[in-house]
């Protein structure tokens, strides 16, 4: 459970990191970094309590980064 907890931080990183650099959000690399982790432990927990999954955890990672990333709305989005 633990390697999955720690795989889910860094993927939901990477997916932050990379929705900033293509131009996909224009919040910052941090804040794009804090939404997108946010979610993905939302959404590990809930994994965990509930068993709600799409498939292999890293996706559901990747899934629940990105869908972070359009729900939450920030005041640095133009």
């Amino acid at each position: 459970m633990f390697p999955t907890l720690i795989g889910t931080v860094v993927i939901a990183g990477i997916v932050g990191y990379l929705s900033e650099k293509t131009g996909f959000t224009r919040n910052g690399y941090l804040p794009s970094i804090i939404i997108c982790i946010g979610g993905a432990f939302l959404f590990y927990f809930i994994r965990i309590m509930f068993g709600l999954r799409f498939g292999a955890p890293g996706f559901d990672a990747i899934l629940s980064s990105i869908g972070a990333l359009i729900i939450v709305p920030t005041h640095y989005r133009k």
